[in-house]
């Protein structure tokens, strides 16, 4: 792994000042007191839990912060510039000499930045059109090239694409085309890599490394993956309730943290440690088999090809389809878990879209065996209805049981006593019965979002990157959740996530997709320790430069 320590000299004119910075919403202090600079030519990571102010910090500096958002002391100082200071109002003028030319962002969630009516080609031209004289006939191609440099592929088909035609890795490149094209003075990156697969990650953290060596612009680098900000960062600042606990170089943090708390991060960091076996795990590896006997599977499936449509076929009047999944083969038993990988856009989530019937555009049989198998999703808030209450969302899927099945009605006495019993079960209490989703934090969204999908005891459940878009603390806890419900409940999970240490952690047994089709499968100390593919060694590299 690359040393960046020694790399940057000490700087005695830093081009972002960030002065005693406290910022408050209504009563709640968010950020508070906090002092940061970064020189010309550095890069800053800044670190810690959901809730610890990073990205409201990061938004202060961009000024967009929202109008509920009010700055109660400290200032920010880019180049001897004051852009904005407590006790006065946002200098709107005075920011949009900046935003975009000189200072850019790109923002955690691709898919509420851009535009879902327009093209992706067309919103990156905005950036030049709002902030360059470059001539119209010139856009297009300046557009081509950053999508190139940012390693997006057929850039031409993509130019004219709707951003919910992309995956999530594709769509979160293009905000980062959209966030270098200016080539600006100050990128300021808000969890970028979050929802990418690690071999995405390493091309993503390689291009920044490259953008801010050539154009020696600063970065301010938010994440709460610290094996990133290690390697790409040259300090590293840590965040706890809205203060910065300690700021040293990448190095020393690591090796030296001087803070309990800083400490306590990097523990909390997935490594490649298996936790302990767990029920359904057998002796060979596959969970199939217990004291001799053979166990029907939860899930089979057998040569399926999956399709989405797209277009119309002029000539006919037909529509066209294309596969997107080829010949996926495997079986699932009680008890187990079985980890997907592979890069976005590889057809992890179409793949189990599939087995769940959301798309019944397929070929091939899978069969289940388990009663309503459900899904955890990626982004609860997405997926948590916000405008119903946490006890009348856990409720739902009874009553939807009910509705199917008269056999499995219950009284709303008793839906509410299991609502009740779930939150416990998901180390909640009865206090957020009657709460939002908008008023909860991240952990305690994704906790609702597995209770619900558990509460009918479905003996299988697809769990699609449940802990990605997590700092590292509420990853461990998740993950020992996921764990003590499973020994609790008896279900099986078919796991799908980017990060390898996670599913390391996870699996009994890993399969690795590539292009729409499984190339490798196998038991996980087995898969680890001799992998076939080379697509699969590629994979499981560490902390790739």
């Amino acid at each position: 792994m690359e040393d960046r320590v020694g790399m940057f000299p000490k700087n005695e004119n830093p081009m972002i000042q960030i002065q005693n910075l406290s910022v408050c919403f209504g009563g709640t202090e968010a950020v508070k007191n906090v002092d940061l600079e970064i020189a010309r030519g550095e890069i800053l990571g800044v670190v810690g839990e959901s809730g610890s102010g990073k990205s409201v910090t990061a938004l202060t500096v961009m000024g967009l912060l929202s109008e509920s958002g009010r700055i109660t002391s400290g200032r920010v100082i880019f180049d001897k510039d004051v852009l904005i200071e407590s006790g006065e109002r946002l200098n709107r003028a005075l920011y949009r000499r900046y935003q975009g030319q000189r200072m850019s962002m790109v923002f955690q969630e691709p898919m509420t930045s851009l535009n879902p009516t327009r093209r992706v080609g067309a919103q990156v031209e905005e950036m030049l059109m709002l902030h360059t004289e470059l001539p119209r006939q010139q856009w297009r191609e300046k557009v081509l090239e950053s999508f190139v440099s940012v390693g997006l592929r057929d850039v031409e088909q993509l130019y004219n694409c709707y951003p919910h035609q992309l995956s999530g890795g594709m769509r979160q490149r293009v905000m980062i085309a959209m966030a270098v094209i200016l080539h600006p003075d100050l990128i300021v990156a808000d969890e970028p890599t979050t929802a990418l697969d690690v071999t995405v990650q390493n091309q993503i953290i390689a291009l920044l490394r490259e953008i801010n060596q050539k154009e020696h612009n600063a970065m301010l680098f938010i994440t709460h993956d610290l094996n990133l900000a290690r390697r790409l960062c040259h300090r590293i600042a840590v965040m706890k309730d809205g203060r910065v606990v300690e700021t040293q170089s990448a190095k020393d943090i690591f090796e030296n943290p001087r803070e309990e708390y800083t400490r306590s991060l990097i523990q909390a960091v997935p490594t490649r440690v298996r936790c302990k076996a767990r029920p359904g795990e057998s002796a060979t590896g596959t969970g199939s088999a217990v004291s001799g006997e053979i166990r029907r599977p939860v899930l089979e499936v057998h040569d399926l090809n999956v399709y989405y449509q797209e277009g119309t076929n002029s000539l006919f009047g037909r529509r066209k389809r294309r596969r997107v999944v080829s010949g996926a083969d495997f079986v699932l038993y009680p008890g187990e878990v079985m980890g997907l990988v592979g890069e976005s856009g590889c057809g992890k989530s179409s793949l189990s879209k599939a087995i769940l019937g959301m798309n019944r555009n397929v070929e091939g049989e899978i069969r289940h065996f388990s009663t309503r198998p459900q899904m955890i999703f990626q982004d609860p808030y997405s997926s948590l209805n916000p405008s119903r209450t946490v006890g009348w969302l856990l409720q739902e899927p009874l009553r939807a049981a009910g509705r199917l099945d008269k056999s499995r009605q219950m009284s709303e006495a008793d839906m509410r006593a299991a609502a009740c019993d779930m939150l416990r079960r998901v180390g909640l209490d009865e206090s957020c019965m009657n709460r939002k989703p908008s008023q909860l934090s991240g952990g305690q969204r994704q906790r609702i979002s597995i209770g619900q999908a558990l509460i009918t005891r479905p003996g299988f459940v697809i769990a699609d990157e449940p802990v990605s878009a997590l700092d590292v603390t509420l990853q461990a806890q998740i993950m020992e959740l996921m764990q003590r419900l499973q020994e609790e409940l008896g279900v099986a999970y078919l796991f799908i996530s980017h990060d390898i240490n996670v599913v390391y952690r996870m699996s009994d047994r890993i399969m690795v997709m590539k292009d729409g089709e499984i190339v490798e499968q196998g038991d996980t100390e087995e898969l680890f320790a001799h992998p076939r593919e080379a697509y699969t060694k590629l994979l499981l590299q560490e902390d790739l430069e």
